[in-house]
């Protein structure tokens, strides 16, 4: 039994050594910018604190690109099947809070790299664009001053949890991305313009239709926290197959 058990102990490591060896270059890499950020304090005036600059966002930024680096890094060890995702849809946003009922319209686009773990969990990092507008109205067609818009691209990274049936497979992901673009909330208890970077929380469902569950048919939603709004929409994409199983 020891002997079993130790084997396959070994076969784990040397499997995913190589993998292990690049995840802890790009640690290292990360540990050094971030000491270096933090040194930076020094050039900034007395009463800034280096918590509130936007320094802080891009290690986040960059501590989720090492992480989306890493998956690519390991995804040979467990990815079945690879495929692009293609999706268009009528965008919305709306704010936290508002005393109108207003949720501002365009369009977004999006393209992920579908990495299948397993016949029901996948991998998805993710690239798009978003841009909605205000035409002065609320929901009723009444005149209001408050909006909500955003005009970013976004990406980041997501999970796919679906229920491997044929024809009709309900689906729902969650996962966490950055927008770089502007983004204005103005309502009668907010009031904020951003430019720049922030980020997001992507959280998502829907169907996959068709006998190779190739059309995907979602609501799908991105919470940014620092704008104080929510913005997504309603979107329809295709799959497209990049290599098939071995199996």
């Amino acid at each position: 039994m020891r002997r079993a058990v130790n084997k396959g102990i070994s076969t784990i490591l040397n499997t995913n050594l190589d993998s292990l060896i690049r995840f802890c270059l790009l640690r290292e890499i990360l540990k050094k910018h971030a000491s270096i950020v933090l040194k930076s304090h020094c050039f900034l005036p007395k009463n800034v604190s280096p918590i509130n600059t936007p320094m802080t966002t891009v290690k986040k930024i960059i501590f989720l690109l090492v992480l989306l680096i890493n998956t690519t890094a390991v995804q040979g060890q467990f990815i079945k099947e690879k495929s692009i995702n293609a999706l268009i849809g009528y965008a919305i946003s709306v704010p936290y809070n508002s005393t109108d009922d207003i949720a501002d319209s365009g369009f977004y686009v999006q393209g992920e790299l579908v990495l299948q773990a397993t016949s029901w969990f996948e991998l998805r990092p993710y690239l798009g664009y978003l841009t909605t507008s205000s035409d002065g109205t609320d929901l009723n067609d009444n005149p209001t001053d408050e909006k909500a818009t955003t005009k970013a691209f976004f990406l980041g990274g997501k999970a796919r949890v679906r229920a491997p049936i044929p024809y009709v497979a309900p689906y729902l992901e969650i996962g966490l991305g950055t927008s770089i673009g502007t983004f204005e909330t103005t309502t009668f208890f907010t009031d904020i313009t951003k430019k720049g970077v922030i980020f997001h929380i992507p959280i998502a469902f829907g169907l996959e239709l068709g006998k190779s569950n190739n059309v995907d048919l979602g609501l799908s939603y991105y919470i940014q926290p620092s704008a104080e709004q929510v913005v997504g929409g309603f979107a329809i994409g295709i799959t497209i197959p990049l290599r098939q199983s071995k199996d």
